[in-house]
């Protein structure tokens, strides 16, 4: 059988670098396709998504690859393997954006794996493995407020009920879908049997400040983080601000104000990769000569292992119960969002990390704190995730941005580990 290693199949500096000045320019291609003149917004199912499906597939397409759109609106290109019919390695990551986006959250991923597939073709190569290409079609969940639309039609885990979920228009899913073209009544026909993949690549921005910190372009995803959301009131008793003594106050703010403190602290002091963070607050009467009676707040708490996260969290409760109890008030909490933990493939992750340390010298582990695709894919099939750095960690904003050096490595340690996974298919 013919050597697919990296040793065997390098991409040279040359080829690395006018893959990245056509990534960087199919992303500003694609950023040009907006219901916003001026500022990216591209929604599951709008105009402009379809517009970004048909770009794409016309670069999947020249890469070599036979493209489709599926049921839910994903778009697949296919580039075959040594034999017919063999099980294909998902690579791709979403064309959807939040409102006001930037420029590579998503795309960069879907840009740099049809890069790779772009490369076996020019050469004539065929892997041990099909190489699929995806643009997942929703992972933002911007419009209709549930994510993971795209990558859950893949699994087959799409629930019936969100056919019904309506936008701020008042359009529902299903009236979304027959606008495009689609049948609400087929959307089972995107989901792939168990054999389908033998695992899932995602290459994207970093979205935090780690890679920077660390002065790397390149780092190993070993989990996306789990996440808790909860509302949480701390009631006291409202009463003048002139009159009452300081020390027989009920101040449901001061209590809020010292348990947010405690939660910075805490978490902090626990670390593993664990973040916790107080959103929004709201207080009652809300009035300046009023103390005040109650406080809403938000606590968002996430980390990359479930064990960990719930042993914080129940920390963290525990505290705002003992800070209540001390200055005479309630404290409520009320769970309204989870997501678990989703850990990457240990064999994902080592193929990752060598084809890393083989273009930068080493390599950095680390979790992610955004979710993503993977999430879904990982409920089927193993998945790995490489991160590139982004400029002060900054996306889901018109100044995301990364470096076309940092893309150039990217994709050349991408294509390293696309063959060296080719050759040992995790599991």
């Amino acid at each position: 059988m013919p050597d697919y290693s990296a040793a065997a199949l390098p991409l040279a500096a040359e080829q690395r670098r006018a893959a990245a000045q056509r990534i960087m320019a199919r992303c500003a291609a694609l950023a040009e396709i907006s219901e916003t003149p001026g500022a990216l917004t591209r929604v599951y199912l709008s105009p402009e998504h379809l517009r970004a499906n048909q770009c794409v597939a016309a670069w999947m397409a020249a890469a070599g690859m036979r493209v489709r759109q599926d049921s839910v609106g994903n778009v697949c290109g296919r580039y075959e393997a040594q034999t017919p019919d063999a099980p294909a390695l998902l690579l791709g990551s979403h064309l959807d954006t939040v409102r006001n986006a930037g420029h590579y959250d998503g795309m960069l991923g879907v840009l740099a794996a049809i890069e790779v597939v772009a490369e076996l073709h020019r050469t004539g190569r065929r892997l041990p493995v099909a190489l699929e290409v995806i643009g997942f079609a929703d992972e933002e969940g911007t419009r209709f407020g549930i994510t993971l639309l795209g990558s859950r039609g893949l699994t087959g885990t799409w629930p019936p009920e969100w056919l019904a979920r309506t936008d701020a228009d008042g359009i529902s899913v299903a009236r979304a879908l027959e606008t495009a073209g689609l049948d609400p009544a087929r959307i089972g026909e995107a989901a792939r049997p168990p054999g389908a993949f033998c695992g899932y690549l995602e290459l994207h921005i970093e979205q935090g400040p780690c890679l920077e910190a660390a002065d790397l372009p390149l780092g190993v995803v070993t989990a996306i983080n789990g996440a808790r959301r909860l509302n949480c009131v701390f009631t006291g008793e409202a009463n003048h601000a002139g009159t009452v003594p300081m020390g027989q106050r009920k101040d449901a703010l001061a209590a809020a104000a010292e348990w947010t403190l405690a939660v910075e602290q805490i978490t902090t002091a626990r670390g593993q990769h664990r973040v916790a963070t107080v959103g929004s607050l709201h207080c009652l009467p809300g009035a300046v000569n009023v103390i005040p009676g109650e406080v809403q707040l938000t606590l968002d708490i996430r980390g990359p292992e479930e064990a960990p996260l719930a042993a914080l969290l129940a920390e963290l409760l525990s505290e705002a119960e003992q800070i209540a109890a001390r200055r005479g008030l309630r404290f409520s909490a009320e769970q309204f969002y989870a997501i678990h933990a989703t850990a990457c493939d240990a064999a994902l992750q080592t193929h990752l990390r060598e084809s890393v340390a083989a273009v930068q010298g080493r390599s950095l582990s680390l979790p992610s704190g955004a979710g993503h695709d993977a999430i879904a894919i990982a409920e089927r099939w193993p998945v790995g995730m490489l991160f590139v750095r982004c400029d002060r960690g900054i996306s889901h904003h018109p100044d995301e941005s990364v470096d076309e050096a940092d893309v150039a490595l990217a994709v050349s340690a991408y294509f390293a580990a696309v063959l060296a996974v080719a050759d040992a298919p995790p599991g």
